[in-house]
């Protein structure tokens, strides 16, 4: 028997489920699951905005060539150009709606500008609260087909004859439950928590990847990790992050001594694209110099950007001095799980979207405030194609699901140490050896699912992940974006121009860049 898709599981409460769910037809039942509160999401922190070539100066054909350049020539052109088109217009139709972003005293949205953007194309929503901002207006929009439920932890998904049927999830008391559904979305962000410093929220950990791969998803892209260049770091420590929305309004890096560092080291200075100016950041750092973002040229800096001004303030910064003290952090997976324009995984009825997605949009580095647009786009297509698809009603009469789990005897800080250490904004092949031999000689535990906590659920995923993020990143023998090899310090377009690392079922690829295309080489 076939029918409509009815119930939809969706996993994670971010810019993307938000905007499937906003776009899903009232017909379908959708059932929002998020492990912890439903602010917990990294869309809820992203300061600096949305891209979207909005202005009459700007064009489609702009904003697509400016991704492209950032990306270093990995991304997917046709996913570019049809996420900028579209994603234009679901930008102008918000602002059409009344979403409160920041207007001009002509009552037009203000346009800020970042990093590798050649023209003022951020649209902002409380100076440097624009995540938080459209989380809350979407979630206003959402109709009583939609139910929210949170600490409900997601731990996998439940595949019967190949296809996702629904999802395991555990309780706040540790209970195990299952609930089947017509499909499952994923909508669960990246893996920023694999490192010592990230932007992340915490509840970030890679879960989804995990989940989708062993459903058998293709994974891809793991190796393009993007470093965002300032976090403001007290006594070595990262409070949190300082939006590069600051540099678009007037601020420059700079040593203990005052020089500017990024003069001469490329041509849009300190508006490079982010993989860029990490790696000077971290050069300068281990050359033993401090680094500053010198704040004094921005006018009225509370008014602009109160969440960060709050947030110096707090960690007891000299706000007079104009100096904020940064470093880079983790802060965005270009890579993810393998999807078509849709957000439609290889697993039947499995979709993914948003950070957790592959969709080839970024390349081998993110063009800045292009992640709440890609989640408002590929939550909306996502949400149309569902409505388009039929399934074919099986009977079910039981699943199975991972009931044994492989617990590594180590901290969470200690991987996130060997990941730093290893595998962060510089590498070489000496230590991702010596980091991947770590990693799977580690002694591991098998833990029932039914007494496994949180915790150790968390671990074993990034264990995992952090295990075919390393061997991708071996087997990239150049430099391309937030991949960056020292023993390969340039790009090989002759050998890896337009090839995706690309892991399913236990074993790795090197595929043409395609959204889901044909194997090439086989690696063990």
């Amino acid at each position: 028997m076939v029918s409509s898709i009815k119930k939809v599981i969706v996993v994670g409460s971010g810019i993307a489920a938000l905007s499937f769910a906003s776009s899903i037809s009232e017909n379908c039942q959708v059932i929002m699951m998020t492990k912890k509160q439903f602010s917990s999401s990294n869309s809820m922190l992203a300061q600096g905005g949305i891209a979207a070539p909005f202005s009459p100066h700007d064009s489609i054909h702009q904003h697509v060539q400016d991704t492209l350049a950032a990306g270093c020539d990995h991304n997917d052109e046709r996913t570019v150009q049809e996420i900028v088109s579209l994603g234009k217009q679901l930008v102008e139709q918000l602002v059409a709606e009344g979403c409160p972003f920041d207007q001009t005293e002509a009552g037009v949205p203000q346009l800020g500008k970042e990093g590798a953007h050649t023209t003022p194309r951020i649209l902002h929503a409380g100076g440097d609260q624009t995540g938080k901002t459209l989380v809350q207006y979407l979630k206003n929009q959402l109709g009583s087909h939609i139910h929210l439920y949170e600490y409900h932890h997601v731990i996998d998904l439940l595949v019967h004859e190949g296809a996702c049927i629904g999802v395991v999830w555990k309780d706040e008391k540790g209970n195990v439950h299952t609930m089947t559904a017509d499909a499952v979305v994923l909508s669960t962000g990246g893996c920023g928590s694999l490192y010592e410093t990230s932007t992340n929220d915490s509840s970030v950990t890679g879960d989804g990847l995990m989940m989708a791969y062993r459903a058998g998803a293709q994974l891809a892209d793991l190796e393009f990790v993007q470093f965002h260049p300032t976090l403001l770091t007290i006594a070595g420590k990262a409070v949190g992050l300082v939006s590069e929305a600051v540099r678009g309004e007037g601020a420059y890096l700079e040593d203990e001594t005052g020089r500017r560092i990024m003069k001469g080291v490329h041509p849009q200075a300190d508006l490079a694209p982010r993989d860029v100016v990490a790696r000077a950041i971290f050069h300068e750092q281990q050359l033993g110099h401090g680094l500053y973002l010198n704040i004094r040229e921005i006018p009225h800096f509370s008014v602009r950007f109160p969440a960060i001004d709050e947030m110096c303030q707090r960690a007891g910064v000299d706000m007079a001095s104009g100096r904020l003290p940064v470093s880079p952090g983790m802060h965005f997976l270009m890579g993810g799980i393998c999807v078509n324009e849709y957000g439609e995984t290889t697993v039947p009825s499995l979709f993914a979207i948003g950070e957790a997605a592959c969709t080839g949009l970024h390349g081998a580095n993110r063009l800045a405030s292009n992640s709440l647009l890609e989640g408002l786009v590929l939550g909306h297509k996502a949400a149309l194609r569902m409505e388009q698809l039929s399934i074919q009603k099986n009977t079910v009469s039981s699943c199975t699901f991972q009931e044994v789990w492989s617990v590594p005897a180590m901290s969470k800080d200690q991987l996130r140490q060997w990941m730093t250490t290893y595998a962060a904004i510089v590498r070489d092949e000496k230590g991702l050896q010596i980091l991947l031999q770590t990693l799977q000689e580690v002694p591991c535990q098998q833990i029932n699912v039914k007494i496994i906590t949180n915790e150790e659920l968390e671990l074993s995923n990034q264990w995992a992940l952090a295990i075919r993020l390393v061997k991708s990143a071996l087997l990239r023998t150049e430099s391309r974006g937030g991949h960056y090899r020292m023993d390969y310090p340039k790009r090989n377009d002759d050998l890896w121009r337009g090839k995706q690392i690309v892991h399913e079922k236990g074993r790795i690829y090197v595929m043409k860049n395609e959204r889901i295309g044909a194997k090439w080489n086989v690696y063990s």
